[in-house]
């Protein structure tokens, strides 16, 4: 599975995508090292120990999605590494996070089909 192939489509394709769909790679590519070891397997711990371990795993299973609101998404990145995202996006962090708060559960979603994480390494970017 391409995550860049799956992101361009949940952004309408472009080769260059939006600003948000880099940071979306590298976050779930295993790019960003400051959650842990990275990728969605660090995506779904950060969650989980910032007490939104049930929001994610809604978004990795088959029912509904739950929403994310922008605060709970900087509790769960810390000022840092939403600083940092935000930058290489070229959003301001506010911006980013309400943008992050709507796509990141359709992007896990979409990386999820069979309802669980995939395998180590089946997600190339």
């Amino acid at each position: 599975m391409s995550l860049g192939n799956l992101l361009g489509g949940l952004f309408g394709g472009g080769s260059s995508g939006s600003p948000l769909q880099g940071a979306l790679m590298n976050l779930l590519g295993g790019q960003q090292s400051t959650i842990g070891q990275g990728g969605l397997g660090g995506l779904v711990s950060a969650f989980q120990q910032a007490g939104l371990g049930d929001v994610v795993q809604s978004w990795i299973g088959r029912g509904p999605n739950q929403a994310v609101d922008p605060s709970q998404l900087r509790h769960v990145f810390g000022d840092d590494q939403v600083q940092a995202m935000a930058n290489q996006s070229g959003m301001a962090p506010t911006d980013f996070l309400s943008q992050l708060s709507q796509h990141l559960p359709r992007a896990v979603d979409s990386l999820t089909p069979e309802g669980r994480l995939p395998d180590e390494g089946s997600i190339s970017v």
